[in-house]
């Protein structure tokens, strides 16, 4: 008989078990818990949107769009192409339009689950990969990019995250990008025959993303081209103070990046990154920014927004292993016979809300054994004894008298039934 051939697992995709989803699911545990402190409500996104969606947010010149993104035709019944989400900020800011959430702002929402990106896969970073993702849409105010950056920064402290930078910089109003942009394109222009091919391209659509060049060609032009700060108009400059007044308030410390920056049109003031040396070259674990001008680029009222996010498998590489969940009680069956009372007992348990796990398989006489290695916090043994029910309680757990004294009520209250 000819051998059954298993498909392989698509380059770029993972399955994630044991320490993996242990570190996976703190990251999403913890983010949860955090997002409740600060009141933001949860959002849930489809994987599919139109082309368009992110096509129009995140430019047909970019990477993204024009060499990474899972995109096919629907259907003959339908129009146009769909793609697989490459994030999440676009589907929100189509939301919010196509439901008309514009009568529920401020709106503070949070979301995480899978993207798609079909990029060159490398350490913590996959072609499917998770996020999590927080947006404030409807406040014009610095006040919505501060609570959103100490919600980042209490919940990198919560998991354990010490070593990152959050690197900041404003983009200024529409006025200030304007005359920075004009101010860049004369500069690049000056050296056109000294950049990239890449830069050459991106002088055409969007200089601004010649300043975060790695291109060693680029890096010399970049470095000495004019900053922003002599562009600032004087209400975006007191747009940045507000927001660098309310962290240095907050706690939050920073650092001026002013060669951070967002290509597109739509993105005003602040942008920022949390920036490690832990991950190699690519050490940006959380990210954001402002981008006022979005939700008007989609086809809806003109709305301010301000959002971040940031890869859970990233985060999980940098946090400390969580340990393996220990169920409070292991239920052992001594015998077959007592089968059906081990599972009345760990059914009892369950119900009262103790994690509970069942031994009733393998050889008897080792199943206290196999028991005792899974580490539980306590053991029920089940046996019969003249056909009447005997159970024996083991605690592992030392110095635990409260869990011995509710558990051993507990099989009492059984065995007077």
């Amino acid at each position: 008989m000819a051998r059954i051939e298993t498909p392989a697992r698509i380059r770029g995709f993972q399955d994630i078990f044991g320490e993996d989803q242990r570190r996976f699911a703190h990251v999403v545990d913890t983010f949860d818990r955090i997002r409740r402190l600060y009141c933001f409500q949860r959002v849930e996104m489809p994987v599919l949107e139109s082309t368009a969606v992110f096509s129009r947010s995140m430019g047909e010149t970019s990477d993204v769009v024009s060499k990474e993104m899972y995109t096919f035709a629907p259907g003959e019944d339908e129009d146009g192409t769909v793609t697989m989400r490459p994030e999440f900020t676009a589907g929100i800011c189509r939301a919010f339009i196509t439901n008309g959430w514009q009568q529920h702002t401020p709106l503070k929402l949070v979301t995480s689950g899978a993207a798609f990106r079909r990029e060159r896969p490398q350490k913590g970073r996959y072609r499917q990969f998770h996020q999590i993702d927080a947006e404030v849409l409807g406040v014009a105010e610095p006040s919505a990019d501060v609570e959103l950056l100490v919600l980042a920064d209490q919940l990198l402290r919560a998991l354990g995250i010490e070593d990152v930078t959050l690197q900041l910089n404003t983009l200024g109003d529409a006025e200030t990008r304007e005359a920075w942009r004009t101010a860049l394109v004369a500069h690049f222009e000056q050296h056109r025959d000294q950049l990239s091919e890449d830069s050459l391209v991106r002088l055409e659509k969007n200089p601004m993303r010649i300043l975060d060049s790695k291109d060693p060609r680029d890096r010399p032009i970049a470095d000495s081209a004019p900053d922003i700060d002599a562009y600032l108009t004087e209400s975006a400059a007191a747009f940045f103070k507000a927001v660098t007044d309310g962290l240095d308030a907050a706690g939050v410390r920073w650092t001026r990046n002013s060669r951070l920056v967002r290509g597109l049109d739509y993105y005003r003031h602040t942008a920022f990154e949390f920036v490690t040396n832990k991950l190699g070259a690519q050490g940006t674990v959380l990210a954001g920014g402002r981008y006022d001008g979005l939700v008007g680029s989609l086809g809806g009222p003109e709305t301010p927004g301000v959002g971040w996010a940031a890869g859970i498998e990233r985060l999980g590489m940098m946090i400390p292993e969580p340990a393996a969940e220990r169920p409070d009680v292991i239920v052992v069956a001594e015998e077959d016979d007592a089968i059906p009372a081990a599972l009345a007992a760990i059914t009892r348990l369950r119900k009262r809300g103790w994690s509970a796990s069942l031994v009733a398989a393998g050889s008897p006489r080792k199943r206290f054994d196999k028991a005792v290695k899974e580490k539980p916090r306590a053991i029920e043994s089940v046996r019969l004894v003249d056909g009447k029910i005997v159970r024996r309680l083991k605690v592992l757990e030392a110095d635990a008298p409260e869990l011995e004294e509710k558990l051993l009520a507990l099989i009492e209250e059984s065995t007077a039934r």
